[in-house]
């Protein structure tokens, strides 16, 4: 199971998230969970949020150039280890990470773990072969 991603890429110069959250708020589209990745001229802000088209089409109205990508969250355990596991079934598969960005929620409850691979499909089967529940959109931020 895949679920959508927005990336926006933005000059790194303060200010820049600030505003991209901003509008995002004023357009009523909540923000599950967000990851930053910059370098000295510019940043890249990945985010799960509830209405990607939404966010996409304001976004780039106001300048930003903006990307929708398909990544896999998996829910995991929240305690030492969890991520561990699923690194695991992960290497057994030879699944090639782009990169990942992870959150928790209900401390000590649960953890969700998102991935870009060079290939979702099988390492999403991979997964949930090994009995790892990967989420959809609907699942994300609940």
């Amino acid at each position: 199971m895949q679920i959508r991603q927005i990336s926006i890429f933005m000059e790194n110069r303060p200010g820049q998230l600030s505003a991209i959250c901003r509008v995002l708020a004023e357009a009523n589209i909540n923000i599950a969970a967000l990851s930053l990745a910059d370098t000295s001229d510019f940043g890249i802000v990945r985010m799960i949020v509830d209405d990607h088209e939404k966010a996409k089409e304001i976004l780039t109205g106001k300048g930003h150039v903006v990307n929708v990508s398909q990544v896999v969250a998996v829910c995991v355990p929240d305690r030492p280890g969890g991520m561990a596991e699923v690194m695991a079934v992960l290497d057994k598969a030879g699944a090639s990470i782009e990169y990942s960005y992870a959150f928790a929620f209900h401390k000590g409850e649960k953890a969700v773990l998102v991935f870009r691979f060079a290939d979702n499909a099988t390492a999403a089967r991979a997964l949930a072969d090994a009995g790892w529940m990967t989420l959809d959109e609907s699942e994300i931020g609940k």
